[in-house]
C-alpha cells in the first residue's frame, strides 16, 4: 500500500433495526443482533423480534414477561 494514499474502509451493508412502542407495553425490536441493558450488559438476540420491558417489573429484564398487563394504570 502506498504511503501517500490513506486506507479505505468499505462499510458492510447496514441492517435496519426497527423499534415499535406498544401502548402500555414493551418496546418491540426487530433485526437486532444484541441488546445492551441499563447496566451495560450485552445480551445476544436470537429471534427476529424481541420485546424489551419498559415498565421495569419484568422478572426477565431486559426482556418483557408480560407483567405490565397486571399492573394498575
Amino acid at each position: 500500500m502506498s504511503a501517500d494514499r490513506p486506507p479505505v474502509a468499505t462499510p458492510l451493508p447496514a441492517e435496519e433495526v426497527r423499534l415499535t412502542e406498544c401502548p402500555d407495553g414493551p418496546l418491540l425490536v426487530r433485526r437486532a443482533r444484541t441488546v445492551i441493558d441499563a447496566e451495560g450488559v450485552t445480551h445476544a438476540v436470537t429471534r427476529p423480534v424481541v420485546a424489551l420491558c419498559r415498565c421495569g417489573a419484568s422478572q426477565r429484564l431486559p426482556w418483557c414477561d408480560g407483567v405490565h398487563k397486571r399492573l394498575a394504570p
